[in-house]
């Protein structure tokens, strides 16, 4: 049986036994911070198991994208550890429990209409103490007590140990399935989990019996594959093998399975399989969280190639292959296989140009460790090796292993001062408790009427205080005893936003003729809508009826940031391409952060025709709407769909005109022509693969633009030029700069003029705005930045100015004028002497040539006096002189302090600054007598 059609059956069955088929979560559930990745099916309905989310079914199948790192190390080297996985899954809601789930688990293997797999083939654990599934495998469904082990809670109950080890909260016994292979081996298939407690403390008699028991299950949809098409490996089905094969071309070497190489190509098929799909959702490699394991698959993966003997590039080539294998039931991966591929390439690019330096100092490391004896990496050369080379400690580690030593994973932390979470680590609680969840629970929704009125009637229904202990509900509160304490409140129903979707939280205010509460922040937890912020007068009390308002000027603004979030967005697919998708955005009164994918700065015209097209759509006044359609009709529609995004269905869509349909949960304006003004302020880098834009709407693009013309004239006034001259006068000036510097380093001579660019015209706001632009880039700051960089620019201008007009009143110096004025004692060449207006680059390099071009032992101090009433002294002997003994570093030392000074440096050339100019003639004085008597 292909993979694709065991999918399908599974979840057609468990529909026929009247569960309502769900799709998978998104590999990185952005809304769960106990995990990472999404690692079982469960994941998804945790709050349909604890009662806090109103059911719209009670029975649910699904097939669920995976990611674990808990077994990396085993992936490729045993037949079935995988990170990417499917896991097949049934649940109940207080449904249907033991008897129904095992049932049915042995009807879909067994029945000929369904797997026909023989039942001798098939053997069954059970949790020590569950007496109840016991008999139901052996009275239900005829199992023999010789195929029925009873296994102890490490085992056989979830979450494992949890009876004695904890934590508290929901858990269960569980009933393994396991398929004996040709070979005799028994191999797990599918797990069924009985969540029918509550762990409370530490036993004795600490599983208190729920009220309402559940149903978790999970079929691992690539081993189970495996027992049907007879394989001993999950690399071996019909979706893994011809990405191994299609690997093995890449490094153009064979597969063969026992060897090394087969093991690795097995590693680099789980691995670019599990990256495709994450960066398919656009989780980019980078150093934190879900990015960095990705970062640290992709390296593993090229580190097997490297071992193979690749040098270039070459996981990229194996996206097609995944997503041909994975098109029945992931089409959408087809759309993204060449950004998918781009994304890979660099990284794999980065991590080949460092990855040979970083070997060689591994083999030092162990060849210096086998030297010494020592079995334990040190942290501190692994966290080196990581900041220098870009190689991943776990890296480093899985090379140890190969040798027997160990690794010094303490050490590491503590020397790159990293949290544990940063790279996935660490233990979060899956199921939280306290009263907001307790109140989701009770309430499970607060009626939101925001899209429609700014104000209502509402009643307090929960009321949540923070303390020392924590955060607790209380029934009643006076203000004098919360005096700048934030509060949450929850309401049955509510006009406020809760910040979702990019878009912050509403503030504003709830009163009634006893009290006034000031609403500071909105969040949401589930479908509850939480107000956070002070109560100001009165009391407080659960129960009571209030009057719940939005401040309507903030919302106004916010709602112009977020229709121009998305007129931003359909001009950035217009414009970069439609690669081009929203990677994460922030909505603000009258602001706006948008971060999208896309492996380039946007140019200057690409800035210039994206706002273009923003302001066209402003003033063609198109109308906005939504409504509340099925998923499937959306997607009919052409609305925008985020991988990544998993939405709920039906799906509220915002259509803007013609022209933008997308999936949003946001409160938005009725015309576009609302947003009033736009301005795109910055755009810049946010990681590898990701630029940002921020932009302005309404009365802050206003005030943005009147800050421009202010800009623009005290530029001008600051260059003495007109508004229209300012970006010619700012090339001119950094050109002038640049120029003064070569000539000083040079030792003088005429500068070229610098060509005069033409005027701009600076009628319009827009020309002021691209002379404004021109003039930042052309300084290489921001446009804020521009007034303190030409001020810094023309102070140095009229220094460098007075260091050449010095330099050429001292007369035409070079090496050979220089030389002329040299004695000689001792059998070397001495020269000390003031060269006026010279620079310490241009005295470097005297010293320098007159060395190179001398045929004796030479030692040369030359002085200047620089224009702010100080000395600069530099010194430097030849090689053979620095040989026998003499330093430079020591020659200066006792020179500088006459100039009330000091300094030093190597022994063939050091520097030094003093504070008395008029000191200087008795400096070089006893510079001469010292390198008298320092001469051997």
């Amino acid at each position: 049986m292909r993979t694709d059609e065991l999918r399908e059956k599974y979840l057609e069955f468990f529909e026929s036994k009247g569960h309502s088929r769900q799709p998978s979560d998104v590999l990185v559930p952005t809304w769960d911070p106990s995990v990472l990745f999404t690692p079982a099916g469960m994941n998804q309905f945790k709050d349909h198991f604890l009662g806090k989310v109103k059911l719209e079914f009670t029975r649910a199948t699904t097939c669920q994208k995976c990611l674990r790192t808990g077994d990396i190390d085993n992936v490729g080297r045993t037949a079935y550890h995988h990170t990417f996985f499917e896991m097949l899954g049934n649940f109940s809601f207080g449904d249907y429990f033991k008897e129904d789930a095992i049932a049915w688990a042995w009807e879909f293997l067994t029945s000929p209409q369904w797997l026909a797999i023989p039942g001798e083939r098939l053997s069954a654990t059970v949790y020590k103490d569950d007496d109840e599934a016991a008999k139901i495998w052996a009275e239900k469904i005829g199992l023999p007590s010789s195929r029925i082990s009873r296994m102890d809670e490490d085992e056989n109950f979830w979450p494992a140990s949890a009876p004695s080890q904890g934590p508290d909260g929901v858990c269960g016994p569980c009933s393994e399935i396991y398929y004996r292979r040709d070979d005799g081996v028994e191999v797990e298939i599918w797990n069924l989990v009985f969540t029918q407690f509550n762990r409370v403390g530490d036993p004795p008699d600490n599983l208190r019996p729920l009220p309402s028991k559940n149903i978790d299950t999970g079929m691992g949809l690539e081993r189970t594959a495996s027992v049907l098409q007879n394989v001993t490996t999950n690399f071996h089905i019909d979706i893994l093998l011809p990405i191994v094969k299609a690997a093995a071309e890449a490094c153009s070497i064979p597969y063969e399975f026992d060897r090394d190489n087969g093991r690795r190509l097995r590693r680099i098929t789980d691995h670019v399989r599990a990256c495709t799909f994450a960066i398919h959702e656009h989780i980019l490699p980078g150093p934190k969280k879900a990015r960095y394991v990705i970062k640290r698959l992709l390296r593993r993966a090229v580190l097997d190639g490297h071992q193979i003997g690749m040098r270039d590039p070459f996981l990229y080539q194996l996206v097609p292959s995944v997503a041909a294998v994975m098109k029945h039931s992931y089409p959408e991966l087809s759309e993204t296989v060449d950004r998918v591929a781009s994304v890979i390439r660099k990284e794999e690019a980065d991590f080949f140009a460092t990855i040979d330096g970083g070997l060689e100092r591994i083999e030092r490391v162990f060849s210096t460790m086998q030297a010494d004896g020592a079995v334990m990496v040190d942290g501190t050369e692994a966290a080196s090796l990581y900041q220098t080379h870009g190689v991943p400690p776990e890296l480093f580690q899985t090379l140890a292993a190969e040798r027997q030593l160990t690794f010094d994973w303490d050490g590491y932390r503590e020397a790159m001062k990293r949290h544990e979470g940063v790279s996935g680590g660490g233990r979060s609680e899956l199921f939280q408790t306290g009263p907001i969840e307790n109140a989701k629970e009770a309430l499970q929704r607060t009626e939101f009427l925001g899209y429609e009125q700014m104000d209502c009637q509402a009643t307090v229904k929960v009321i949540v205080v923070h303390d020392d202990s924590g955060e607790r509900a209380v029934t009643e509160l006076d203000a004098s005893d919360c005096q700048g304490q934030t509060l949450k409140v929850i309401l049955d129903r509510s006009p406020f936003y809760g910040e979702g979707g990019g878009q912050v939280g509403d503030t504003g205010v709830l009163e009634n003729e006893n009290m006034e509460f000031r609403v500071t922040d909105t969040q949401r937890a589930g479908e509850l809508i939480i107000h956070q912020g002070q109560l100001l007068r009165g009391t407080l009390s659960e129960g009571d009826q209030i009057h719940a308002a939005v401040d309507q000027r903030r919302r106004s603004g916010i709602r112009r940031a977020h229709s121009a979030t998305h007129l931003l967005h359909h001009a950035l697919q217009a414009t970069v391409g439609q690669h081009a998708q929203q990677q994460g955005s922030k909505v603000d009164e009258d602001w706006l952060r948008f971060d999208f994918t896309n492996q380039d700065a946007l140019t200057a015209e690409q800035i210039e025709k994206i706002e273009s097209i923003v302001s066209d759509k402003v003033r063609l006044a198109a109308p906005i709407s939504w409504s509340v359609v099925p998923l499937a009709e959306a997607r009919k529609a052409g609305a925008m769909m985020l991988f990544g995004e998993k939405y709920p269905d039906p799906v509220r869509m915002v259509s803007m005109g013609d022209f933008s349909k997308e999936l949003c949960g946001g409160t938005h304006l009725d015309n576009t022509q609302e947003v009033e003004q736009f301005e795109l302020v910055t755009e810049e880098s946010v990681s590898a693969g990701t630029r940002r834009v921020i932009a302005l709407t309404g009365q802050r693009a206003q005030e943005h633009r009147e800050q421009v013309r202010a800009l623009l004239h005290s530029a001008a006034e600051l260059l003495g030029c007109q508004a229209s001259e300012v970006a010619g006068q700012t090339q001119a000036l950094t050109d002038a700069v640049r120029r003064l510097k070569k000539q000083l380093a040079g030792g003088g001579g005429s500068a070229e003029p610098t060509p005069q660019m033409a005027a701009a015209d600076a009628g319009s706001y827009t020309q002021q705005r691209a002379i404004l632009r021109d003039s930042a880039r052309n300084l290489n700051v921001s446009p804020q930045e521009i007034l303190p960089r030409i001020r810094s620019l023309l102070d140095e201008r009229n220094k460098l100015a007075e260091q050449v007009k010095n330099l050429a009143a001292s007369g035409e110096l070079s090496v050979d004028s220089l030389l002329a004025e040299s004695t000689e004692s001792a059998g070397a060449i001495i020269l000390v002497m003031e060269t006026p207006g010279a620079t310490p680059n241009l005295m470097r390099q005297w010293i320098d040539q007159i060395r190179q071009k001398s045929d004796k032992p030479t030692a040369v101090l030359l002085a200047t006096k620089t224009g702010d009433d100080k000395v600069l002294l530099v010194a430097g002997v030849s090689r053979d002189l620095v040989k026998k003994g003499v330093s430079a570093g020591k020659w200066i030392a006792e020179v500088a302090p006459i100039v009330g000074g000091g300094g030093g440096g190597k022994p063939d050339l050091a520097q030094a600054g003093g504070k008395d100019p008029s000191k200087l003639a008795s400096a070089l004085e006893k510079a001469r007598e010292t390198i008298g008597s320092m001469l051997p």
